[in-house]
């Protein structure tokens, strides 16, 4: 690095100390996650090891962090682009970089981390660094889901039209409907675990895919279900909410079973509060269910990311590694 760059780094960090204490929802965001990880779990993905040679090699860690950035501002690949060479506090969080991956490069690297299945290994990396900060699941799991909406063409939102619904705009996008309205797109599956309120697995599906054909439990773990999942097996512990059927409402035990269950429920909205109204992320401009879930998947990052930071302030990082020790 030229002495000139250094120059501008440190005028850069300067600027940065003022954005700091007016409040940077990126602050201490690269800490508690260890990001050369994902460079092993990643790695091949643009290894050119040819002897003509050919494209540079893309740094793998930075082009995680755009997509990250991407998910947390609900940013479009050329905005995106834009703001990470405009933005400061981007910057900040990107290692101040000699050159900003441009539009096109953000969308290649997405569609082949979909592609190739990259992605889950991210994902199976954030997990396996979970675990190492003494946060494994112990009491137990809750399965939700929630409608991401995608655009269904020129019909109304409310207009079901089945599967004739399907358009160049959104191609694996279905219609659902729950009580009175409609929801034409994706649902986003997720496990949160009882104990620290983070996202353990996830799925993706069309929006007209029940809740109960998806079963993210593991066998032996406690899986805590509202009354969508009445009925259905499950791999891990069944604890589900019991539902009246014709001729056999539900006793005065299963009502005080489900209370227990309910307030246990209660904490699995907050992950969709966070990627919906926080990230923004409740609509979708892409178009299939692999490159859905790609994009959840990243929310689903960047919202453990969030709630790593909530349980380092509330001291229980600490008392859990000190456990350890």
């Amino acid at each position: 690095m030229t002495s000139m760059e250094n120059l501008v780094d440190f005028a850069l960090e300067k600027r940065y100390e003022s954005i700091k204490r007016l409040g940077d929802r990126l602050d201490g965001f690269s800490t508690l996650i260890n990001w050369e990880r994902f460079l092993t779990v990643v790695g091949g993905l643009y290894r050119n090891q040819t002897e003509e040679g050919g494209r540079p090699n893309i740094d793998i860690v930075l082009m995680v962090k755009m997509l990250v950035l991407q998910s947390m501002y609900s940013l479009s690949d050329p905005e995106l682009e834009r703001q990470a060479n405009d933005r400061i506090s981007f910057m900040k969080f990107l290692g101040y970089p000699n050159k900003v991956p441009d539009q096109t490069t953000v969308w290649y690297f997405r569609e082949r981390l979909a592609k190739t299945g990259k992605d889950k290994a991210i994902w199976d990396e954030l997990q396996r660094q979970l675990d190492a900060q003494c946060l494994k699941i112990k009491k137990g799991t809750i399965q939700d889901a929630t409608f991401i909406t995608s655009e269904p063409g020129h019909a109304s939102t409310n207009t079901p039209r089945g599967d004739a619904a399907k358009t160049r705009r959104s191609r694996d996008g279905t219609w659902a409907i729950k009580g009175k309205k409609s929801y034409f797109g994706y649902k986003l599956h997720t496990k949160e675990d009882c104990d620290f309120g983070l996202i353990r697995a996830l799925e993706v599906t069309t929006a007209s895919t029940h809740d109960s054909q998806i079963d993210l439990s593991n066998e032996g773990e406690v899986i805590y279900r509202d009354r969508g999942y009445f009925g259905t097996k499950t791999k891990g512990f069944n604890t589900t909410m019991q539902r009246g059927v014709r001729g056999h409402p539900i006793g005065i035990r299963d009502v005080l079973k489900n209370a227990r269950i309910s307030r246990i429920l209660s904490p699995g909205e907050r992950p969709y509060a966070v990627i919906k109204n926080v990230f923004h992320s409740a609509h979708t401009r892409v178009t299939t269910v692999l490159r859905v879930y790609t994009k959840m998947l990243f929310s689903a990052f960047c919202f453990n990311r969030f709630q790593l930071a909530t349980l380092k302030k509330q001291g229980v990082l600490e008392r859990m590694l000190s456990t350890k020790n």
